[in-house]
């Protein structure tokens, strides 16, 4: 028997969280866009073979799947749980008597990348997590009983090579259900015939830019396999945080950007502004810092989600989230289709894979962008035996049982875009237990009900609790980060800030390979209409706040940061004249300083965030 090792924190599931105030509104209105209505209308998902169709029968429905079930359960929407229902009822009629689960005939088999396998697992348990439905665990265990021997006679191979840690999601689960050993070897098999990332990281090469496509390179690979000995630390004795640091600290220093996570248009790119990381890399780094949190306990993850759920995320998707790109720019003057004659500037990225659209450059983005918020609404609230854990922190409430009394817990705020935050414990009788509050580490300064507290920390409340609030007030401050090249970026806690540009809009309706584009699906291109070209002229950042509409609206942010700026000689690219260079000429002022109005990083479609001081 492998060691019984349990994880620092238990998470919750859809049935003890709920999304409150904006959060719950950023759910309705992705469950009023692309992610909730895929199943209506693109061919990937409506026809999938996965539900008898004929169209792709791979990764595109467990994708889905992977946001759509969470988001129809946060919202307790019930036209949504039956489609829910209906996709996850063809797929356990389909399995076959020896457990093979994907959508091909039996010659398929041999050639078919079993990574769909990994992923439709994990979003069997998912679903099991959401519903408690009996049929899951025979399921999955048939499943991964059959990859167990399919793998002794035919070694992993492409994506299932690159991402074998992700079938440890359903192992995790099942072995502690039933504790087989055979788990305990497919876990084993799956590390051994899979890609060796620390000895990748260790001996670590791609430094530079390159034009190349490799696996090892891979975005979206390399933003999963941040949690691989994490997730699979039960099985295979390596210290997952400890790894998870030294990985990511090493893409970071020769790839990384301005949010925290590294650039990958499609794979990896250097530190420049210009170029691109891909949407799917996103929303898989926030997931794999919600595991690393909850299987290392290091609140250090918690932070690094933040970033990339109040920046990257929403900055890669329009506001109605009926479009995307494939690819967003931190520096981003423009989302034009770029010249056909010349390579695009993206590393193996085609020329349109910056536009927001319904599909731009591939579709994997458009089937796996819904899992973002869903699963960041479920890291607000942990578990353990010491208590109950406030983590990522957005408005959300709990109901829970603690000594078999019932308790809910609100949390009540418009953070990160104030900086108070009220949680609400109402219990059905008096029950003693603690509460953890984090207080997030960029606060200069923190209170709990008027006590300093420390920031970085977990503040614990240990009481009994009855009817009672608690008011968390934190003390931000507005600064400028120093980025390569001698460029700068505003933050004010895990905000972003960028200077906004303003565009016109050229809507393209169409059909390509049989997909229909039409409003509000369609494809967009921005073309720029203010000046880009500023350098900041003092480090003094004054914060003020707007009337709270929607939490990434582009023309109405609930909070901005006034800045003094002025214009610096900035070109745009040689070869590319809709990106601007990597960095100015010069930092030196060829106008006034005047005040300049920043918006939030998620806020923006066209901006400038990486941005120089002013020579005085």
């Amino acid at each position: 028997m492998t060691e019984n090792k349990t994880f620092p924190f238990q998470h919750y599931t859809t049935k003890e969280i709920k999304p409150e105030g904006w959060l719950r509104g950023q759910l309705l209105i992705q469950a009023k866009g692309l992610a909730g209505n895929l199943d209506k209308m693109w061919p990937d998902v409506r026809d999938s073979r996965w539900i008898g169709g004929e169209k792709e029968g791979w990764e595109r429905v467990p994708y889905w799947l992977d946001g759509f079930i969470p988001l129809a359960y946060l919202l307790d929407d019930e036209d949504m749980k039956a489609r829910a229902k209906k996709y996850i009822d063809a797929i356990l009629a389909q399995q076959k008597e020896d457990g093979w689960i994907c959508p091909c005939t039996e010659e398929e088999r041999v050639g078919y990348d079993v990574w769909a396998v990994f992923l439709i697992c994990k979003v069997l348990v998912l679903y099991y997590e959401c519903t408690g439905d009996e049929r899951i665990e025979g399921t999955v265990k048939g499943a991964l009983y059959n990859l167990h021997k399919w793998i002794f006679r035919h070694t992993l191979f492409n994506w299932a090579a690159a991402r074998w840690y992700e079938c440890m999601i359903s192992i995790n689960w099942l072995y502690d259900r039933i504790g087989e050993e055979w788990l305990v070897e497919l876990a084993h098999t799956l590390a051994m015939q899979g890609m060796d990332h620390k000895t990748y990281i260790e001996h670590f090469t791609d430094t530079a830019y390159r034009r190349q496509w490799k696996q090892t390179t891979h975005v979206v690979n390399l933003a999963m396999a941040i949690k691989s000995y994490a997730v699979s630390e039960k099985f295979i004795h390596e210290d997952g945080n400890a790894f998870a640091e030294q990985f990511l600290a090493t893409l970071q220093k020769y790839h990384g950007t301005a949010y925290g996570l590294f650039t990958g248009d499609e794979c990896l790119a250097g530190t420049s502004p210009t170029q691109g990381t891909e949407l799917c890399a996103i929303a898989e780094a926030m997931y794999s810092y919600e595991i690393l949190f909850e299987t290392t306990g290091d609140r250090k993850w918690l932070e690094r989600l933040e970033k990339l759920a109040f920046n990257a995320f929403p900055a890669t998707i329009s506001e109605d989230m009926w479009t995307h790109q494939y690819v967003q720019q931190v520096n981003q003057i423009s989302c034009k289709i770029m010249d056909k004659e010349k390579n695009p500037i993206f590393s193996t990225n085609n020329h349109e894979a910056h536009i927001f659209g319904l599909e731009p450059n591939f579709g994997c983005c458009t089937a796996n962008m819904g899992q973002g918020f869903p699963k960041f609404t479920l890291s607000t609230y942990y578990h353990n035996e010491n208590g109950i854990y406030v983590a990522a922190i957005a408005p959300a409430s709990l109901k829970t049982e603690v000594n078999n009394v019932g308790v809910e817990i609100v949390c009540d705020t418009n953070y990160p875009f104030e900086d108070t935050v009220r949680y609400k414990v109402c219990c059905e009788k008096p029950v003693e237990f603690g509460l953890f509050l984090r207080i997030p580490e960029k606060a200069k300064k923190a209170w709990v009900n008027g006590v300093e507290v420390q920031a970085g920390e977990f503040y614990q409340i240990r009481q009994v609790w009855e009817k009672q609030e608690v008011t968390l007030k934190l003390e931000m401050e507005a600064q400028l980060v120093q980025r390569p090249n001698g460029l700068w970026v505003a933050e004010r806690g895990n905000l972003m800030f960028s200077l906004p540009i303003s565009y016109t809009s050229e809507m393209h309706e169409y059909e390509r390979d049989g997909v229909e584009r039409k409003f509000p699906y369609c494809d967009y291109e921005f073309t720029p209409t203010s000046d880009w070209n500023y350098g900041f002229a003092s480090g003094e950042l004054v914060c003020e706040r707007q009337e709270f509409q929607n939490a990434f609206s582009v023309s109405n942010p609930p909070m901005v940061l006034k800045a003094k700026m002025a214009k610096v000689q900035w070109k745009t690219n040689d070869e590319y004249p809709d990106v601007c260079a990597e960095f100015p000429e010069s930092g030196k002022a060829i106008d006034m300083v005047e005040e300049k109005i920043l918006y939030p990083y998620g806020c923006t479609n066209l901006r400038m965030t990486e941005m120089p001081m002013i020579d005085k």
